[in-house]
């Protein structure tokens, strides 16, 4: 086996907050890897909503998700992160006073681990009647807009992110229309107000029978709407039915749990020694799960790992301004 990569922090997660806690590691001097199962860096911000506008960053009056994940990972390049993309951090164990991370077929020796995996491993819910045309017409996310100009698109879903895609599709789309199969929406009153305001049809208490189509893709979907069947045109049907996320192989690796969270404490240290957390997968009375946070929880997750790392070094840095 070739020898492991060694870095000061190795950072489990590239999402938001794993891309911040990279720039502000190579802030205090640290080396740092980043590995996420994932493709490439974004975390759920780039396989659930790329195109969706988020409000509630700081400085932001609204920034869209691919443009937050470009900027996160600018600033953190200045510091030269190194990335293990599309593998699995699985086995965990403590040597020689390191943290070994078993990452694909490489191995990382870490001298301390800031897990920041959001949600952990997530799996979208299927579509039922819609199984043999996933990735042919049938999609759960919808990583580029114009793709799905002048088509005619259906969303089912109740919750915000169904309300959250009609919105992104109706000004590019030539129709959207939305199927649920309850009465009363999961999504909030805002969201379903601003989709009525748009006359964007909503159609309830109605489930998809059957999707069809030929080679080419999908041309159209028939719906059950109580006793009666109507058939509706659609080129491209999402699947915005929620999903289900476990924390993976970071389950076995004992840590003090909260159901899909890791218990914290002040510092961000979970009951592990050199283990940190950070984020959405990190518990604590009182968590509040934004981006915002985690940008806050990484900040001092790494200036506390930098002291326990070498006990002379400042537990506050400085301010990034007078770093010139």
């Amino acid at each position: 086996m070739a020898e492991p990569l060694e870095v000061d922090l190795l950072v489990v997660g590239a999402g938001p907050t794993g891309l911040y806690a990279a720039y502000y590691a190579g802030f205090r001097d640290l080396s740092v890897a980043l590995v996420d199962s994932l493709p490439e860096p974004g975390g759920q911000v780039t396989a659930m909503y790329p195109e969706k506008m988020i409000f509630d960053v700081a400085g932001f009056p609204a920034v869209r998700g691919r443009d937050l994940v470009t900027a996160l990972v600018e600033q953190a390049a200045q510091y030269q992160p190194r990335y293990l993309l599309g593998r699995d951090a699985t086995e965990l164990s403590d040597e020689d006073g390191s943290v070994v991370v078993s990452a694909g077929a490489e191995q990382v020796r870490a001298r301390a681990v800031l897990i920041t995996a959001g949600i952990g491993e997530f799996t979208p819910r299927p579509l039922p009647a819609g199984g043999d045309w996933l990735g042919r017409g049938v999609v759960h996310f919808v990583p580029e807009l114009a793709v799905h100009a002048g088509q005619d698109v259906l969303v089912v879903g109740g919750g915000d992110s169904a309300f959250d895609w009609v919105l992104a599709l109706q000004p590019i789309a030539r129709s959207v229309t939305l199927v649920h199969r309850r009465a009363r929406f999961r999504a909030q009153a805002g969201l379903v107000r601003k989709v009525e305001d748009l006359g964007v049809p909503l159609i309830t208490e109605a489930q998809v029978a059957e999707v069809r189509g030929d080679e080419n893709g999908v041309h159209e979907v028939e719906i059950e709407v109580g006793e009666q069947r109507r058939v509706l045109p659609a080129q491209t049907v999402v699947a915005a039915l929620g999903f289900t996320a476990d924390l993976g192989p970071i389950e076995q690796w004992g840590l003090d749990l909260d159901k899909r969270s890791i218990k914290v404490d002040t510092t961000m240290r979970t009951n592990r020694e050199k283990i940190y957390a950070a984020g959405d997968v990190a518990s604590y009375p009182g968590k509040v799960k934004l981006i915002a946070t985690g940008f806050g929880e990484a900040a001092t997750a790494v200036n506390n790992i930098a002291v326990e790392l070498d006990p002379a070094a400042h537990l506050f840095p400085g301010h990034s301004s007078n770093k010139g």
